[in-house]
């Protein structure tokens, strides 16, 4: 029995890891270190307002969505800065918006299971939601308050930085996530569908195994118990 349920968590682990997919917001500003520019295409087959171009995820962003110049731990950026948790590849650039009190973004494609993302907001939180349909519509299906995150790095200058984790769970097939905020003061990057989790490019932690593992062995326990009665 413990055999079998080792076996179920590590599939249950692979399937999660393998499904998982993950928006850096990297090579989107070719000024980089310097300007901002706008996502448009970058990850739907086209190019970025700066003719730049990603991987073809089939994912489109709201008009005012923008990838920020972030420091990394050998360019600084004139605008902000970066530091603390993430991927250490994904050091650059950031998702954010100077205009209005939200960006969107649209998987039509859809996606399950999880969404989570690193961010930043050293003055004024924001939140995000889940939703079933393009565009902000449908019903949603999971959605967050975040507050508002430390305001400075050590070795780092004043600005966006250190950035935290944040995810939700949910049921059902959700086709776009909203990004709210006040502008100019949130900023989110290493973007991970299916996983509560975002990516930092490492196997879970082992705390998340065991925990997974001690739910099913408890499951295991309980079915062996039932046996025994009847």
């Amino acid at each position: 029995m413990k055999r079998l349920l080792s076996a179920i968590v590590a599939t249950a682990l692979t399937a999660s890891v393998a499904q998982a997919q993950v928006l850096n917001f990297e090579g989107i500003n070719a000024t980089y270190p310097s300007g901002f520019a706008f996502v448009n295409g970058f990850y739907n087959g086209g190019t970025s307002s700066v003719g730049t171009s990603g991987a073809n995820f089939g994912i489109e962003f709201s008009p005012n969505a923008q990838a920020i110049c972030l420091n990394s731990l050998t360019v600084s950026c004139s605008n902000t800065s970066r530091g603390g948790l993430g991927n250490p590849t994904s050091q650059q650039g950031g998702l954010f918006f100077l205009g209005g009190t939200e960006t969107f973004m649209n998987r039509s494609a859809g996606f399950t299971t999880g969404f989570s993302f690193f961010y930043s907001a050293i003055g004024i939180g924001g939140s995000f939601q889940v939703w079933s349909g393009l565009g902000g519509t449908g019903s949603v299906l999971a959605s967050l308050a975040l507050g508002t995150t430390p305001s400075s790095c050590p070795g780092y200058s004043a600005g966006f930085c250190p950035f935290s984790a944040a995810g939700v769970g949910f049921a059902g097939v959700a086709q776009s996530v909203v990004f709210a905020g006040v502008a100019n003061q949130i900023v989110f990057d290493d973007v991970t569908f299916g996983s509560v989790v975002p990516d930092v490019g490492v196997v879970p932690e082992p705390a998340s195994v065991v925990l997974m593992g001690t739910g099913l062995l408890a499951l295991g326990a309980v079915a062996r118990r039932r046996r025994t009665n009847a």
